[in-house]
């Protein structure tokens, strides 16, 4: 008689949905389900979730993959989640009110006050990582100075995934990657009493919850929300880790020196080191893994995805199936004919591997004979330069790992292994973070004997992607003319991004009768057919 088939449950809570997916012990999926969750967002900045929401859409996710598994042993749970906000509770573990969000733009008049003042300095001096208006230790004195939180009534600082553990447990906890994003000193792994002063933030002590390594066991499933679940009571739910470093667990990148990217609307590079001294720059971000002394150094540049998007559309390629599209692109020699694109067209600017938010995208190098072909291909080249040098900074000499909806453009995958100079190992199958959680589960419910078994005994197949010797060497130019041309653009991106806001402005103020719209340009014959011909794709 053949045994019932065992699944670990993989819960991934994203800025604006849930997913639960159930993977069997040799890493296939089972079942997935995934529930929206709406972000509420007011003039002043603020981007806020309702934390009841954000349970119920976790525990709907979990009730529809449980019935879809049907006869089967959910054995172990794991979870993770976005990062950073205020994820507030009271003394009773009620919410004291909406978490805000890592994105939350209310504190960004305090983050000028503490860049200028010297606390920014202090916190990337103590945690590693630069501040950001979306962290908790500037959105909690924000939220005290507007009223919008009673420091009486304040239990604890519980983040995403924390609070749904704790729905699931009764359980207060965190695991060493979120907590270096509040006030983790990530050079010894523990919570700095010296950040907190320097702050003036004892009082907020109490309300960080204690540190546990990512693999350990959280608490076990509750009788009551077990029933509620469809699920037996007693299933061991695992500490977990912050959706980033989770998705490393979930591609196998756990040894130091290894390194993986996510590829999607916006970027994510990381590297892991032996020690915090590893670090190659103040403007990286740090997470302590819990692994050692192992941190993660990390980038998160705002290049991603969306200029692939954007260059289809342009061409009038937006009906197109993209293998079709990028048929087009593969065919065109490297170096895109001359043409260089520079991959920053998020209205934000860029963020990694420098700062600058008036950065803007552009093309450079082309004539009256490039090609919309050779546009198209420059794009991924950009995007592949991009990449490189956050890649370069951080310090990957090996292999680089990636996941993400771009990883999926066989294209962009040997584009930036030529660029890079790497081989680039794509996973075959979807959902890392929530695959990385399932990890951790394993281990917690002693299904695997180490880190290392668990990643193995859940790992996917993969494809690689190597360089090619020839390809490389005009890339190795190539990449060297991108960065002297960004540089030197730097000096008149705040005048171009002034002029583009003046031109907004325009179009948005100028007003045409109702009664007499603009008339168009007289045809010219000629002309129009000579654009045509030079035009087509």
């Amino acid at each position: 008689m053949q045994g019932r088939i065992q699944a670990i449950l993989g819960i991934d809570a994203g800025t604006t949905s849930v997913k639960t997916v159930a993977f069997a012990l040799d890493g296939t999926i089972l079942a997935d389900a995934k529930s929206s969750v709406r972000i509420h967002r007011d003039d002043d900045g603020r981007a806020e979730v309702d934390m009841a929401l954000v349970w119920q859409a976790a525990a709907a996710t979990i009730t529809e993959v449980v019935h879809e598994l049907g006869d089967t042993d959910v054995i172990a749970i794991g979870v993770t989640g976005q990062g950073d906000g205020a994820w507030l509770v009271d003394s009773d573990l009620h919410p004291m009110r909406p978490a805000a969000l890592w994105l939350d733009g209310r504190a960004n008049a305090r983050l000028a006050d503490w860049l200028e003042d010297g606390r920014a300095a202090t916190v990337n001096d103590i945690t590693g990582s630069p501040l950001f208006a979306g962290a908790l230790p500037l959105l909690v004195d924000e939220l005290q100075e507007t009223g919008a939180l009673d420091n009486d009534r304040l239990g604890y600082h519980l983040n995403c995934k924390d609070w749904l553990r704790w729905n699931l447990t009764g359980i207060v906890a965190t695991d060493p990657s979120e907590a270096s994003r509040t006030y983790l000193d990530t050079a010894v792994g523990a919570y700095s009493d010296e950040l907190l002063r320097a702050l003036s933030h004892e009082r907020l002590r109490n309300a960080l919850p204690p540190v546990q390594p990512p693999e350990s066991v959280g608490g076990t499933l509750l009788p009551q929300v077990a029933e509620q679940l469809g699920l037996p009571a007693g299933i061991p739910v695992a500490i977990g880790l912050v959706d980033t470093a989770a998705a490393g667990v979930g591609l196998g990148a756990i040894g130091d020196g290894q390194g993986y990217a996510i590829l999607g609307t916006t970027g994510f590079i990381g590297v892991n080191h032996p020690s915090r001294t590893e670090v190659r720059t103040r403007e990286s971000i740090v997470l302590f893994t819990g692994r050692g002394s192992q941190v993660l150094e990390s980038m998160a540049p705002m290049t991603g995805t969306p200029n692939l998007d954007w260059v289809r559309d342009t061409l009038g390629l937006t009906h197109e199936h993209w293998a079709a599209v990028e048929l087009q692109a593969d065919v065109v020699p490297p170096g895109s004919g001359g043409v260089i694109y520079l991959p920053y067209g998020a209205p934000s600017g860029e963020r990694a591997p420098f700062f600058d938010p008036a950065a803007s995208a552009g093309w450079l190098g082309m004539s009256i004979t490039t090609t919309p072909a050779q546009l198209l291909r420059s794009v991924y080249e950009g995007l592949a330069y991009a990449l490189t040098e956050c890649l370069d900074m951080l310090g990957l000499d090996g292999d680089l790992l990636v996941c993400g909806g771009g990883s999926e453009s066989n294209l962009l995958c040997s584009v930036l292994a030529d660029v890079s100079g790497r081989s680039i190992i794509r996973q075959q199958a979807p959902e890392v973070g929530a695959r990385g959680a399932a990890t951790l589960a394993l281990l917690a419910g002693e299904h695997a004997s180490s880190l290392e078994d668990a990643v193995h005994m859940l790992a996917p197949a993969s494809s690689t992607f190597t360089p090619s010797r020839e390809r490389a060497e005009i890339y190795r130019d190539a990449y060297t003319t991108f960065i002297e041309t960004r540089d030197a653009l730097r000096p008149v991106w705040p005048q171009l991004r002034a002029l583009r806001e003046r031109s907004t402005a325009l179009a948005v103020s100028t007003e045409y009768p109702k009664s007499e719209p603009p008339r168009p340009a007289p045809s010219h014959p000629t002309r129009s057919t000579h654009v045509h011909q030079g035009g087509s794709l």
